[in-house]
């Protein structure tokens, strides 16, 4: 069965600021009505503030949506689908950093990211069908333990190859596969069970 209201296209980004030539905000400028979560300016390392920011704009929303989400923004959205339900059709979970992990200098340590509440990562399966996209030399995730991570949330991984993290500082810009990816996730029935 196609499904008939199609859904709405809600980024979820990262824990940096808005950066004019991510792939994330660039793709915002391209869809019509595409929705993104703000950035925060308190309690930016909360994961129950990055979380509540997310169900705060997915409230506004009815009807479906596809989550965008990438590096932080994937942790925030598998947080907040072990806490709340709203009818997601799918969601595009690329570049996941390991928190699980110490991160290259730089970058939130391990003891920040537990007290600020993101460890240990969730490892349950996802009420809604995901496709993991992962590089194989992110600097923030190992790859086996993004494809482990993308087992537990029971997602497609998708191995992109050698793309950094997949954002400027990588070379990426505009990223095509992205509107691939979502196209593909909004046509899932939100009634398909994995």
């Amino acid at each position: 069965m196609s499904p008939s209201i199609p859904p709405a296209v809600v980024i979820v980004p990262g824990l940096r600021d808005h950066v004019p030539d991510h792939w994330q905000t660039i793709l915002a400028d391209k869809i019509a009505d595409a929705r993104t979560v703000p950035p925060l300016t308190n309690d930016r390392l909360s994961c129950d503030a990055q979380v509540a920011a997310l169900d705060e704009v997915l409230s506004d929303v009815s009807g479906p949506v596809v989550l965008v989400a990438h590096s932080a923004g994937v942790m925030t959205t598998v947080h907040w689908a072990r806490r709340h339900r709203r009818p997601v059709r799918g969601a595009l979970l690329a570049a996941p950093p390991d928190f699980d992990t110490p991160l290259p200098e730089g970058y939130p340590t391990l003891e920040a990211l537990t007290e600020n509440g993101w460890t240990p990562a969730p490892r349950t399966p996802l009420p809604f069908p995901s496709i993991v996209a992962a590089s194989t030399n992110d600097p923030l995730a190992d790859f086996d333990r993004v494809a482990a991570l993308a087992g537990a949330w029971g997602s497609r991984l998708e191995n992109l190859g050698p793309v950094g993290h997949l954002n400027p500082a990588a070379g990426y810009g505009e990223w095509p596969r992205a509107e691939e990816f979502i196209r593909e996730l909004g046509l899932t029935s939100p009634d398909t069970s994995a």
